[in-house]
């Protein structure tokens, strides 16, 4: 199949808006290479359906969002599926089990699969699940029954690694422990999986940090960051934390303490918080320890709701550029600031979890170095610009409502295109009059020292968050995807399902999408 000629325009033209014409020749060559290796290469993916029946699954990480679009997708497509066992973090199976029912079956999402199975969905659970309490912080996974940990040694047939945190700003302890710590035990856990096939690690596409212009579908390694040491890291938070605690810290006080830490730390390698550093960390550790394992690295954008399945606009919580939306309806979001015609890279949930099924297949068996970008920037591309279109004319036609029952009226926000009209600002808006504040509390005895403080915390939260998201809001990078439009076309020309594991963004129509399905899902989700 030749290769896309829009891919090939569309990627000159980002390099070209991107990137100085000094490189445009580098560019070019790369892009014949890519052509070649796209026509030279082979890649066999055959029906996913039929891999993945009678095999069994170990998702690690089962309460999180991606999580559960897996579990559903494969027990509703695949009911002939032989065992998924799933590790939550809990006390004990009794804690584990009430997860599972309250966090993971009890969700919307697994209404579709209810209807189906009916009266026999329970005795379907408990024949294809299998709970178990661990922690990826521990070494064998936190298992502390040994003969479930040799079933599951000699069983399992695939490994997805889905567990991690998240937040931008967590404390710095916890983000090693879980994102980097947690993969290396994941990894050590599977060499003991002696059926394992293939290993598939979710990562992000931010472990690129702040680089901008083409970013390509290449590994990370220890040997590019000079200086990198986990076990050095590690003792820079066991330092720091006894120091606090010979020092007689609050809880809170040693919380911002590590959260502080997970700022200056990354920022010392080169990346810009805490989660896309532990991140890129753990996939160095995934190449460093993978040896002749099969692995996968999967790399999704920013995660949105389901496009198709199991229904369409299932999400879960309010994610980044969700938070914005969520604030502009309620009247609260009055100006931006950022690139407002910089790409914002979306993908469906359900694409990312199609992605991870036929990547899974078509890696299982062959060691390589496969990385997959799993977004829309390249193929299909989504500007701030249209959000704010977007939320216009939702919130315009459907506005919020107020708990005094009044609708919420919206309009256009003030743009601000960089940092230093966003401080003028806050100057002019907030700071001047804090420290007229500061003025009358000297003159009045303190009398208005509750406002102070209450207008001074308001304003250091909106500076940090500021700060956190900065290198977001003005993000220049595109995440080539050559590796996944590879995949695609092995997929079609292979046998896979494509009607049920989709993941092209060409075919969403993100007006439609937005306005019909994602802005809805996340307003009924705020109302449960």
């Amino acid at each position: 199949m030749p290769l896309d000629y829009s891919y090939s325009t569309t990627l000159l033209h980002y390099h070209k808006h991107y990137i100085s014409q000094t490189t445009l020749v580098n560019f070019l060559t790369l892009l014949i290479i890519y052509t070649l290796s796209f026509y030279f290469s082979s890649m066999e993916v055959g029906s996913v359906l039929q891999f993945l029946q009678d095999k069994t699954i170990l998702v690690v990480g089962a309460t999180g969002f991606l999580a559960k679009i897996f579990l559903e997708k494969v027990l509703r497509v695949q009911p002939n599926i032989k065992k998924v066992f799933l590790l939550l973090r809990a006390t004990d199976a009794k804690s584990a089990t009430h997860r599972l029912n309250n966090e993971i079956l009890g969700t919307d999402l697994f209404n579709l699969l209810k209807e189906k199975l009916g009266t026999n969905f329970n005795s379907f659970i408990s024949e294809k699940l299998t709970v178990f309490p661990g922690d990826i912080c521990y070494e064998d996974l936190g298992l502390k029954d040994s003969i479930l940990k040799e079933e599951i040694c000699n069983q399992v047939d695939v490994i997805v690694n889905l567990a991690a945190t998240t937040n931008f700003d967590e404390r710095y302890d916890i983000a090693l422990d879980l994102n980097v710590f947690g993969a290396k035990h994941v990894i050590n856990f599977a060499k003991q999986c002696i059926k394992l096939k293939v290993l598939v690690h979710v990562s992000t596409a931010y472990v690129c940090g702040e680089r901008g212009g083409l970013i390509l579908e290449n590994p990370y390694h220890f040997k590019d960051v000079p200086g990198l040491d986990i076990d050095a890291e590690k003792k820079i938070v066991r330092d720091k934390l006894d120091h606090l605690q010979k020092q007689g810290a609050t809880h809170n006080e040693i919380k911002m303490a590590m959260k502080d830490l997970g700022i200056t730390r990354p920022k010392v390698y080169g990346w810009p918080n805490t989660y896309v550093f532990t991140k890129a960390i753990a996939e160095m550790l995934v190449e460093q320890m993978k040896e002749t394992m099969p692995v996968v690295i999967l790399r999704p954008a920013i995660v949105t709701s389901t496009f198709k399945e199991p229904f369409s606009g299932w999400v879960e919580g309010v994610r980044t550029i969700d938070s914005l939306g969520v604030a502009y309806g309620k009247g609260k979001l009055t100006c931006f600031l950022g690139n407002i015609n910089g790409v914002v890279d979306v993908i469906p949930g359900d694409m990312v979890v199609n992605a991870i099924l036929v990547a899974m297949v078509a890696h299982a068996h062959h060691p390589s170095d496969a990385i997959y970008h799993v977004g829309s920037s390249v193929r299909n591309p989504v500007r701030y610009s249209n959000l704010q279109d977007y939320g216009l004319r939702y919130f315009t036609a459907k506005p919020w409502i107020n708990k005094d029952g009044t609708p919420v009226k919206v309009g256009k926000v003030t743009v601000f295109t960089n940092m230093a009209s966003f401080r003028r600002y806050m100057f002019i808006h907030y700071l001047f009059w804090l420290k007229g504040l500061e003025l009358a509390n000297s003159a009045f005895c303190k009398y208005f020292q509750g406002t102070y403080q209450e207008l001074n915390r308001k304003i250091q939260i909106v500076m940090r968050l500021v700060e956190l998201y900065r290198p977001y809001l003005f993000f220049n990078g595109i995440f080539d995807d050559m590796n996944t439009e590879k995949l695609r076309v092995a997929a079609t020309e292979g046998g896979v399902e494509t009607d049920l594991f989709y993941f092209d963004p060409k075919v969403i129509n993100w007006d439609d999408y937005f306005m019909n399905t994602h802005l809805p899902g996340i307003v009924k989700y705020i109302f449960k």
